[in-house]
């Protein structure tokens, strides 16, 4: 019994976005009891699009294919600065369409084997910051490359061509940024043998085509060319019949904050006081709200909890995509990084968020200076 409060308590504590979803959800239905309405509130075709996606990219990721192609853009790189850009734009450009989290699952790793295999093992601590900025920076350009993204651009009813207008100007900001960024370190000679990978059987090639025709499923949808639903169905059938631990690997507690945020929006757009006061605070502000709020509850659950009190869309795609800047749990997936330095340079945790909060801080007033240039 104590083992088993250990463990919940445990996981209470690893999910902590997850339970504050739950309570949250709970303490709203005291306000307003369940009723047929509280299906209405929840957006199954995100929740659907979102496990698909998650679920092709852990097939992928179990494969290696992303290592594998970052090995293969370092194999005649001799030059330290090249090899940062490499380690920088790696998750940058890949969380674009893997997503953030999987970019930083990835490539943190990776980056750090490179370094210690350069001999640069002490550029770690640096490297990380910025590989972490370049992921969430990356992901801000498309739909699938954030669970946020994903929600608001189903809620929008923009096309996807006016998305990547809105986004496309400060990611391009945002490669200049870390693209500079480089040159604060001095360049010179590196002798690097990279990571040898082995070849891939008949059977894991049939696995990669397999869930590469799954991926191509996966933008057609994001596309809303197909329905969630049927690429849902079959995702989970192509992966039960291939590899069922796969599925092993999506991250459920996600999906669950996504309907624990879905339920107490829901619920608090019911409440007439609450939705005066919250689109009040909003009008005029809803960048600034989207930032700010980020910064407490992470750009995910800011994203769901506004977007039930405005419709002004740009500036909140813009605001929580920015607000993934800041803390170290303005986005969740930063704490990957975190967990990947405490664990194998634990004695590096305080200098690491002291980087990571001057960088994050840094680059998004940049991006603020550069936002309030182009609408005035």
């Amino acid at each position: 019994m104590a083992h088993s409060i250990s463990s919940f308590l445990k996981f209470l504590k690893s999910e902590i976005v997850l339970t504050v979803a739950v309570l949250l959800a709970a303490v709203s239905s005291l306000i307003v009891p369940p009723d047929q309405a509280y299906w209405d509130y929840i957006d199954w075709d995100t929740l659907l699009l979102l496990f698909s996606l998650m679920a092709v990219m852990a097939g992928l990721q179990k494969l290696g294919v992303f290592s594998r192609i970052g090995n293969g853009l370092l194999r005649n790189i001799r030059g330290k600065r090249a090899l940062l850009w490499t380690l920088i734009f790696l998750p940058f450009v890949f969380s674009m369409l893997i997503t953030n989290d999987v970019g930083l699952i990835t490539f943190v790793p990776f980056g750090l084997i490179v370094l210690r295999l350069a001999g640069q093992e002490s550029l770690a601590v640096p490297v990380v910051v910025l590989q972490t900025v370049a992921a969430n920076l990356g992901s801000m350009l498309t739909p699938m490359g954030n669970p946020q993204n994903l929600y608001l651009y189903a809620q929008c009813g923009m096309s996807l061509p006016d998305f990547l207008r809105l986004t496309l100007p400060y990611t391009i900001v945002s490669a200049a940024v870390l693209f500079a960024a480089v040159f604060l370190f001095k360049n010179g000679k590196i002798t690097y043998s990279p990571v040898s990978d082995s070849s891939m059987s008949s059977s894991e090639k049939r696995q990669l085509m397999l869930y590469a025709l799954l991926f191509l499923l996966c933008l057609l949808s994001v596309a809303k060319v197909l329905p969630p639903l049927p690429l849902a169905l079959a995702v989970a059938l192509v992966i039960l019949l291939l590899d069922r631990s796969i599925l092993l690997r999506v991250d459920y507690a996600l999906l669950g904050t996504f309907i624990g945020f879905f339920v107490f929006i829901g619920n608090m757009g019911r409440i007439e006081a609450f939705r005066s006061l919250l689109s009040s605070v909003l009008e005029g502000h809803e960048q600034l709200v989207a930032i700010l709020a980020s910064q407490v509850i992470s750009n995910v659950p800011a994203a769901l909890l506004l977007s039930g009190f405005t419709e002004n869309w740009e500036a909140l795609i813009i605001g929580t995509n920015l607000g993934g800047l800041g803390t170290l749990i303005a986005s969740m997936a930063s704490l990957i990084s975190y967990k990947q330095i405490g664990r194998l340079y634990p004695q590096q945790r305080g200098r690491y968020l002291f980087l990571f909060t001057v960088v994050n801080i840094a680059v998004l007033m940049i991006l603020l200076l550069f936002g309030f240039f182009i609408s005035s």
